[in-house]
């Protein structure tokens, strides 16, 4: 049972809060001498109408108080302070208060608070609660997942109101989803490098304000309206998908700002501490994001936002699930250390209020000691790069290799490891449920890139081609982009079916990116963070393998939900109801050369639930062969449930010690009875 965590209450209830004779605002900052709050005019944001002094407490916390604080105020706030290296302190400008409902943009690096009203009717909606084990997750763009769907009305394509409409939930449904998981919808802005090529930051990890709904992804009418109709179009996202059964996790960026490197944009964090709230060392910032700045966990100040935060968007905003950007720098002590015992990482697991918040890591940053996949604590998840790696070497990189005449280099071992749960990165009492297993993601090659290119094609994003990985484990099957070749698109889609069923058949929680299952293309794009166009949108004109390759997604998340032996929640144990059992092509036992033999590239896994079995077979060479389905006590029939050589092929019977003809690369799924 999650205990109350240490939230110190000298921080308690930051930001605005109205009452009936107007409101009061409360900031932290540990080094200013003297703040101010600011009431601006409606017709000119930059015009202070009134002006507020605000009082330090002796817990480093300023008040002040208007009867003018209500919703649709707008407001900033000035902050003097020491004039030394750590800090920033300009009494004339105008500031951002970090904990703003309500933002809009004033100019290129000028931002303004608006007071929002937080009451919303949610009628008889609750939270879907889908258990862990249960999950399916959709990596969505807020603005790309509906920009080109035509069955949303044009007003609505590409905003909250869109993701909202009765299409993209019925679609959302019909897939199999359980739950969408949306890169970044904070008010982000681009950095001022992007600005001068005339190129954005699409995806959004560039965050301005962490309690207010990046207003760009609202529709038109409610940009218009302002914050409050944003803020309300966004919660009734979040209710429509709810009423549907899917949740809604958030990808969130609590490791930097957008204020970037110390000559960046001033707008809040850094006029109001700049020497609490980024790690530095006497004015030289200390960067473990590689985004200019990083956010220093180790200071409470800091660590309350970030939870404020949380709680925040899980409360009242009813977001069901946290992905945690470059989740190490959250966990660095003041030596700038990564310890699985940080205050913010056990502060969010131990937090009663988010017991049923779903809580996932990217287990890494740039700094030093910052691969941490598998060291998280109980109670987290974690992005198992891993296992994107992993397979993505055995279905791709070894066909490479063995082409070429060479020896595959991925064992059937280190397969058969992330099939069963990523036993070999996680501890047992985390069990397989701590490894979200993903193959593509925002960031790298599409599923469908994967297979058509062996290098990154991202001259569009202005860095010369220099960005992005260099190491995408991709194979294009001989002809690099579009082609016509029949012989090379049918690898391809073999491809792409082999990997699809490897994700969706492992043990743990599978993460799709939007669109893979349509067969998307980036044009070979593996960085198009900058992309603010149709490249980075799912098109919705499909193909006949694109809808073929969309049922074969929608079959195999029906079958991972109808067979509890494909998503265990605990590894294999004398006492548990998990059993795992693992046989050669031939259907004999395997031991440990068949386990260690670089040319042996097909094994056969029986898996075991309560009253529920099934057997995956994996063959990873472009041979044919002759398997035999293994003998096991207690089982009778094996019924053939799909393979990847032919999605229409399901319901054969076979019987055990019956010998399969496998024809090259190849997964075939049977029910054990």
């Amino acid at each position: 049972m999650r205990a109350e965590p240490a939230v110190v209450d000298r921080f308690r209830d930051l930001g605005v809060r109205v009452g009936p004779d107007g409101g009061t605002l409360r900031v932290a900052s540990a080094t200013a001498t003297s703040m101010e709050l600011c009431l601006l005019s409606e017709r000119d944001p930059s015009w202070v109408e009134r002006t507020v002094h605000m009082r330090r407490g002796d817990d480093g916390v300023w008040a002040g108080r208007s009867a003018l604080l209500v919703p649709g105020r707008r407001y900033a706030v000035k902050a003097d302070g020491p004039d030394g290296p750590r800090d920033a302190f300009d009494r004339s400008r105008q500031l951002l208060d970090p904990y703003s409902r309500g933002i809009v943009r004033i100019d290129q690096d000028s931002w303004r608070s608006v007071v929002v009203d937080d009451r919303f009717d949610w009628g008889e909606v609750r939270k879907p609660n889908v258990p862990l084990a249960e999950s399916v997750v959709y990596e969505a763009h807020a603005k790309g997942l509906t920009k080109q769907l035509r069955s949303v009305p044009r007003a609505l394509r590409g905003s909250y109101a869109g993701v909202a409409h009765e299409s993209t939930v019925r679609y959302l449904q019909d897939l199999g989803v359980t739950a969408v998981e949306l890169l970044p919808v904070h008010q982000s802005a681009s950095e001022r490098r992007l600005m001068k090529q005339g190129l954005t930051n699409y995806w959004g990890y560039n965050t301005v304000g962490f309690f207010a709904p990046h207003q760009q992804y609202a529709s038109l009418t409610a940009q218009s309206a302002g914050p409050q109709a944003v803020l309300d179009e966004f919660k009734g996202m979040v209710k429509h998908l709810h009423a549907a059964g899917i949740e809604v996790w958030l990808d969130v960026v609590y490791n930097h700002t957008a204020e970037e490197g110390p000559a960046g944009p001033v707008q809040s964090f850094r006029g109001l501490d700049n020497s609490t709230y980024y790690r530095q060392d006497d004015g030289r910032y200390i960067d473990t994001t590689g985004c200019g700045n990083s956010l220093d966990c180790s200071q409470e100040q800091v660590r309350r936002l970030v939870h404020d935060s949380v709680r925040y968007w899980a409360e009242e905003v009813q977001i069901d699930g946290f992905r945690f950007d470059l989740a190490v720098t959250l966990g660095r002590d003041e030596h700038i250390t990564y310890t699985p015992d940080a205050p913010l990482i056990q502060d969010l697991l131990a937090d009663p209020r988010l017991a049923d918040v779903k809580l996932i890591a990217e287990p890494w940053d740039v700094g030093l000691g910052g691969w941490q996949t598998g060291g998280f604590p109980g109670g987290w998840s974690e992005w198992n790069d891993r296992y994107r790696d992993t397979v993505r070497d055995f279905w791709l990189t070894d066909t490479v290799v063995t082409r070429n005449g060479g020896l595959a280099r991925t064992g059937i071992g280190a397969l058969a490891n992330t099939l069963a749960g990523s036993s070999w990165h996680f501890s047992a009492e985390r069990g397989p449920l701590a490894s979200v297993n993903f193959i593509t993601a925002h960031d790298g090659f599409t599923l469908a890139d994967l297979t058509s290119y062996n290098t990154k094609h991202n001259l569009g994003n202005g860095e010369s081609n220099r960005d992005g990985t260099d190491n995408d484990r991709s194979f294009n099957f001989g002809i690099e982009g579009a082609t016509r070749a029949e012989r090379v698109l049918a690898d391809r889609r073999r491809a792409m079916r082999n990997l699809l069923g490897t994700l969706l058949l492992s043990a743990g929680v599978p993460m799709l990116l939007a669109g893979d299952e349509l067969g998307r293309t980036q044009r070979g794009n593996n960085n198009a963070y900058c992309q603010d166009a149709p490249v980075n949108w799912i098109g919705w004109n499909l193909a006949d393998w694109q809808q073929e390759l969309q049922d074969v997604a929608r079959r195999l998340i029906r079958i991972r939900r109808e067979h509890p032996a494909l998503r265990p929640v605990s590894y294999p144990s004398d006492t548990g109801t998990t059993a795992m059992h693992w046989f050669t092509a031939d259907g004999s036992v395997m031991d440990d050369a068949a386990w260690t033999t670089p040319e042996n590239r097909t094994l056969q896994y029986l898996a075991h639930a309560t009253d529920d079995a099934t057997l995956l077979v994996v063959h990873g060479d472009e041979t044919t062969m002759r398997a035999a389905l293994p003998e096991h006590p207690g089982v009778e029939d094996y019924e053939l449930l799909w393979t990847s050589a032919d999605d229409g092929a399901f319901g054969l019977h076979s019987a055990p010690g019956e010998h399969i003809q496998i024809d090259g690369p190849t997964l075939l799924l049977y029910a054990a009875r």
